[in-house]
């Protein structure tokens, strides 16, 4: 019989459980960031975790008003912020279903499906990025090469990521009974804060033409989002994390296109 004892916050679910109440489910997520432990598995899909959601995005919401607000202080002293990259650009279906639907996903997929330490998933996300790189660029010269970049570019990269999808899924179905690898939860909460970084850190893209220690402070944003979304991943599940990634930017981009039709109401 074996003799390895698992602690109570390494079981399946333990420190993503449902807690009572909101701040209650805040306060756990807190803690996890002062000791981020993997669990075995995450919970699966349930009603408690589309409710962890549902609190994880109150707190997202909370964090996002209060740095608006600072923001609006900066520019309210005569300071001008760094416009994003998307600033100029027309608000189309395409431009809608590559922030809201396709972005999440992929993002996800790179950024924190391998955050489980489950074998297939690490596998998964790696062939995933390949596959996906490769089949968009060579769709984008090939296939849909046409006049509207934006078009063109986002069908590329939805069919790419559709195709390294399939090739992630196979993987992830043949070691689906592997649990996270015992090395990697040990490891993890480096594999977790440097997921955090890098999803805030490639965001400093979105300020084309800025310096660096500029733009900074303006991916605040991302990194706590990407804190709430790696909790997220290894206590209740990839499709939590989607899920509160899609309905986080479809937020913002609804209060862009409510800020644009004020203005352009006056």
């Amino acid at each position: 019989m074996s003799t390895h004892l698992t602690s109570p916050e390494a079981q399946p679910g333990a420190s993503g459980a449902l807690a009572q109440s909101t701040v209650g489910q805040w306060q756990r997520f807190f803690a996890f960031l002062r000791r981020p432990v993997l669990p075995d598995r995450a919970l699966p899909p349930s009603r408690d975790g589309l409710v962890a959601v549902v609190r994880m995005l109150g707190l997202d919401a909370l964090a996002m008003g209060v740095l608006m607000a600072i923001a609006g202080a900066v520019i309210a002293l005569g300071f001008d912020l760094p416009e994003t990259a998307l600033a100029d650009m027309d608000i189309t279906p395409a431009l809608l279903a590559l922030v809201v639907v396709a972005a999440p996903i992929g993002e996800e997929l790179v950024f924190r499906s391998w955050l489980s330490g489950r074998p297939g998933h690490v596998l998964g996300a790696i062939l995933f990025a390949i596959f996906t790189l490769v089949a968009t660029g060579v769709l984008g010269a090939t296939v849909f090469k046409g006049s509207d970049p934006v078009v063109s570019g986002v069908a590329s990269l939805i069919t790419g990521g559709a195709i390294g999808m399939v090739a992630a899924a196979a993987v992830v179905f043949a070691l689906r009974r592997r649990g996270a690898m015992r090395w990697f939860q040990r490891l993890f909460p480096l594999f977790y804060w440097l997921s955090v970084l890098a999803f805030a850190g490639v965001h400093v893209f979105n300020f084309a033409g800025q310096a660096w220690w500029l733009v900074l402070p303006l991916v605040i944003p991302q990194f706590v989002l990407g804190a709430i979304l790696g909790y997220l991943r290894v206590n209740f599940g990839l499709w939590a994390n989607i899920l509160t990634h899609a309905v986080h930017n479809g937020t913002i981009l609804g209060f862009v296109l409510l800020a644009s039709a004020l203005v352009g109401g006056e």
